[in-house]
């Protein structure tokens, strides 16, 4: 989860130059979630950011992003042997995501009551419905996971 709040801290990636801000749109920064994605062996595969401020990418959340930058190093979409660490409790789509791409494992540090998926508002990773259902562990390093999220909005 350290790892994973270091990646949440970095600072936005730049704006392109020749892309306008859209319609509505503040150029603020991006929420600060983190989220890394290791092998069964616990290397580090991939790491995303939310970037969807940066890249006006509705689902650039920090847990697609690294999902699909793990794929592309592995070289292959099924994830059943990794794990998911991510600063904040995903959200329905991320949560959708995590299941379609079979992760083992979710571990996630701050609870989000208003859009969690993964205990919160919804389960949808446990849903007995679905054919993948990852292992799940929430509230590491809630606190300062947590902490992080009230300064942003600060």
């Amino acid at each position: 989860m350290r790892r994973a709040l270091a990646v949440a801290g970095q600072p936005d990636p730049p704006v392109a130059a020749d892309r306008p801000v859209a319609v509505g749109g503040s150029g603020a920064a991006d929420v600060p979630v983190g989220a890394v994605v290791y092998d069964a062996a616990g290397t580090e595969v991939a790491v995303g950011r939310n970037e969807r401020e940066s890249t006006t990418d509705p689902t650039a959340h920090a847990e697609i992003l690294a999902l699909r930058r793990a794929g592309a190093a592995l070289g292959r979409w099924r994830l059943d042997d990794c794990v998911l660490v991510v600063t904040l409790e995903p959200c329905t789509m991320c949560a959708g995501a995590l299941v379609l791409a079979r992760i083992s494992t979710v571990v996630f540090g701050a609870w989000e009551p208003k859009t969690g998926a993964v205990g919160s508002l919804w389960d949808v990773v446990r849903d007995r419905r679905l054919n993948h259902r990852p292992a799940v562990y929430g509230g590491v390093l809630a606190d300062e996971c947590a902490a992080m999220m009230r300064e942003f909005f600060r």
